[in-house]
């Protein structure tokens, strides 16, 4: 998670992509419980792989997502940007046993169980453009036996989605060694699939892992509606998402919203699909399919398909817009 997210700027300048909330939780804090869920097993340490320059708070707030799952958060630092396999490589203190790697910009919804008897599991999510895509090829026994980037003929509608599990990550870690002392280079960049292309010509058995949902958050509008597909799904488990002291004045919530601690609502029409942090205020206001950080205080607003960060305020009749934190528009 070490990339500044540079096309969901302004919400990255302040705060890493991974950290961005979505209904109420940062994207990696989520990420790392649907991973447990669907592990199912102990999980010892989670390795956070980021930017040096993220700061000492951003730091700390990794590491209690570690904690919250029972396990040691330790933070490495990939202050170049050279890859996926150079990223893995930056936390080669970590690399032993079975582990998941992950891509933290990414949600799921997956429901399956690991194959046991596979050195590897990719996960894919079927999809309708699958050359706009990284995809696998499988053979007749449902193995991976091929890793396609972007293919401009059908090889499969299976694109990885960037979670990748290891029965033992040392196998990668030794592979993706000698991707980085042979200079093995693709697009400026060392590439995890190098060291994965090794491990297959080798003979080890990798599988799929196949996905209910998955969800991306690399701009602003897929954000949103990643905030309203999760919202959605978090009310059909029975998630109460509306906050005790939430204050209401001649206003309404229509389901599914994330409405945080300390928000008031002042003639006001909120949802569906809206995510409201901590201490928002909003009068004279209709917000639909929107996601709003912390501390905003809106005014006069018809907002839709909006992203609104923290501290801002807003006052006017613009529709659909991106303001990051501390902006103020009146």
């Amino acid at each position: 998670m070490a990339g500044r997210g540079s096309r969901l700027r302004p919400h990255t300048l302040t705060i890493p992509k991974p950290l961005i909330p979505i209904a109420g939780k940062p994207i990696v804090h989520r990420l790392v419980e649907d991973i447990a869920k669907v592990i199912n097993q102990p999980i010892d340490e989670v390795a956070f792989i980021i930017h040096e320059s993220f700061g000492a708070q951003v730091e700390k707030d990794l590491l209690a997502i570690a904690t919250k799952i029972g396990a040691k958060g330790t933070i490495y630092y990939q202050n170049e940007a050279l890859g996926t396999g150079h990223a893995i490589m930056c936390a080669k203190d970590s690399l032993s046993g079975p582990a998941v790697i992950a891509y933290a910009d990414t949600l799921i919804r997956a429901d399956f169980e690991l194959d046991a008897t596979a050195d590897s599991v990719i996960w894919v999510k079927q999809v309708d453009q699958p050359e706009a895509f990284g995809v696998v090829n499988l053979n007749d026994n449902g193995e991976i036996i091929e890793l396609v980037e972007k293919p401009k003929e059908f090889v499969s509608d299976l694109a990885v989605i960037g979670i990748y599990y290891f029965k033992d990550i040392a196998v990668l870690k030794n592979e993706l060694q000698s991707v980085l002392d042979n200079n093995i280079i693709h697009g400026g960049e060392y590439q995890i699939n190098d060291g994965i292309k090794q491990m297959m010509a080798k003979g080890m058995k990798f599988v799929p892992g196949k996905v209910d949902e998955w969800m991306d958050c690399g701009n602003k509008d897929v954000t949103v509606d990643t905030n309203n597909r999760m919202l959605g799904f978090l009310q059909a488990d029975g998630e109460n998402l509306v906050a005790a002291n939430v204050r209401l004045d001649n206003s309404t919530i229509i389901p599914p919203c994330f409405i945080d601690e300390d928000v008031y609502l002042i003639n006001t029409t909120v949802g569906p699909n809206v995510s409201l942090g901590k201490g928002c205020h909003v009068v004279n206001s209709t917000i639909k399919n929107s996601l709003i950080q912390t501390h905003a205080h809106i005014k006069n607003a018809k907002l839709d398909n909006a992203m609104i960060g923290n501290h801002v305020n807003y006052n006017g009749e613009f529709t659909s817009v991106s303001l990051g934190d501390y902006s103020t528009m009146e």
